[in-house]
């Protein structure tokens, strides 16, 4: 245990007015606080109902006053929760009580990190209770809630343990190269590592999935003007999001929307036509598109009566993969259809609509009745292909039968990719950085 010398506060509940309010504290000697803001001793783990007293003895406010001490609370620490009415004034009140009875404000995500320090959470399972709260739909809420009890930890540490004992295996082989002694046959350290590399992208396309339900995809439409690039906007979204008109350059600015397709996050971005203008404000609204186009998963290249080319649009990304859209069929008389990046749709009718949701979900990978996702971060699965990088190039050099030392090596930088996602290896900046996400009082 890494108690922490100070105590923290925070609302735990989000500002605005409600029905209640949670205001929380963590830290040493909280049952001796709570005697002073309730003028009552709490008995651990039990709702009492209790008037909250300034330092002039008036009430603030009456309500529930929950103790834990430590270590059977959330942040291992004494932990104190304050539920009280909703009112802005009355949490400010309350906060500030708690700042002279000797508390500090809370930084972001102080109460989980703590929690993290002092064993009661990895790190994996510290970020699962923000992906968690942040979740959009019930399948990144399950997903994250399958790495908060732990799932995707433990199927961390079964990769390290298994990675433990292959390194044991290889690095005795290279202690006792000169013995004549048969540690292990070579065969059987390559199934064994195979075996390791099949579970590890296992876990990666689980973790893979749970990235898609968090953060999802960002695409954004581009195209001449008048190619129905509004429509589409509006099909998809399913609302009058953006105005449509049949003037050239009616969309001057970068219009948002955020929707779900089968639970996935798909961020739409509609942009002003392409294409060369006098007018400064289109002027300004064509460079802002370019500025998203190069930000984006996949670009909706929209023309009409036949594919459009990125060719005829200068300044295109080139790195970027485009799916183009012949929109307007119900004018055409052509049939919705798929050819390999190409969709035939009609914006105004919704013909076709259907088959560019399930291509959208096919170019990102995302398995709409996958049922095993579990949240994860982009540096998670930045560990996670790093790890795999490592071992397939121990792989190599244990199939080429020479410099074992070198195969140790990545097997060893395999299982320290591993261990930063749990926090077994880690950092201060890597903490900050993640905990620096939070919401203030999680």
């Amino acid at each position: 245990m890494k108690l922490s010398d100070d105590i923290i506060a925070a609302p735990a509940t989000p500002p605005g007015r409600g029905a209640v309010a949670v205001v929380r504290a963590s830290g040493p000697d909280l049952g001796g606080l709570a005697q002073r803001l309730t003028g009552r001793a709490l008995q651990p783990r039990r709702a009492h109902y209790v008037s909250f007293r300034d330092d002039a003895g008036r009430i603030i406010d009456r309500g529930l006053a929950l103790f834990f001490p430590a270590p059977r609370s959330y942040t291992g620490e004494d932990l104190l929760e304050l539920h009280c009415h909703g009112s802005p004034a009355i949490v400010e009140s309350l906060l500030q009580r708690l700042f002279q009875l000797g508390a500090r404000p809370a930084e972001p995500g102080e109460f989980t990190r703590r929690a993290f320090l002092n064993g009661k959470l990895d790190l994996a399972q510290a970020e699962a209770v923000a992906a968690l709260i942040e979740s959009s739909s019930a399948q990144a809420a399950r997903a994250a809630q399958r790495s908060l009890e732990g799932e995707f930890s433990r199927q961390t540490r079964a990769l390290t343990e298994s990675l433990t004992r292959l390194r044991i295996q290889v690095e005795a082989a290279i202690d006792f190269s000169d013995e004549d002694i048969a540690l292990i046959a070579e065969g059987a350290v390559l199934e064994k590592l195979q075996g390791i590399l099949a579970d590890l992208d296992a876990l990666r396309r689980r973790a893979h999935q749970g990235r898609l339900l968090e953060e999802g995809m960002t695409v954004v439409i581009a195209g001449p003007p008048n190619a129905g690039k509004s429509s589409l906007l509006n099909a998809l979204a399913r609302r009058e999001a953006a105005i449509v008109t049949p003037i050239a350059g009616t969309t001057r600015d970068v219009l948002r929307e955020r929707i779900l397709i089968d639970g996935m996050p798909l961020h739409v971005i509609d942009t002003a036509g392409l294409r060369h203008s006098d007018d400064p404000v289109e002027r300004e609204g064509i460079r802002r598109a370019r500025a998203e186009l190069a930000r984006a998963d996949r670009i909706l290249l929209v023309g009409e009566d036949r594919p459009p080319a990125g060719r005829d649009l200068p300044g295109l990304p080139t790195d970027i993969p485009v799916t183009r859209i012949v929109n307007k069929i119900d004018l055409s008389g052509q049939p919705p259809r798929i050819e390999g990046d190409t969709v035939w749709l009609s914006a105004k009718t919704g013909a076709g609509l259907d088959l560019l949701r399930r291509h959208l979900n096919a170019c990102m990978g995302f398995e709409a009745e996958a049922e095993d996702a579990l949240a994860a971060r982009r540096r998670h699965l930045e560990a996670l292909a790093r790890a795999r990088g490592h071992l397939e190039q121990a792989l190599a050099e244990l199939e080429a039968g020479q410099m074992l030392d070198l195969a140790a090596e990545n097997l060893r930088l395999a299982q320290n990719a591993l261990g930063e996602i749990t926090g077994e290896v880690t950092s201060d900046d890597l903490l900050g950085r993640i905990f620096s996400e939070f919401c203030i009082g999680k």
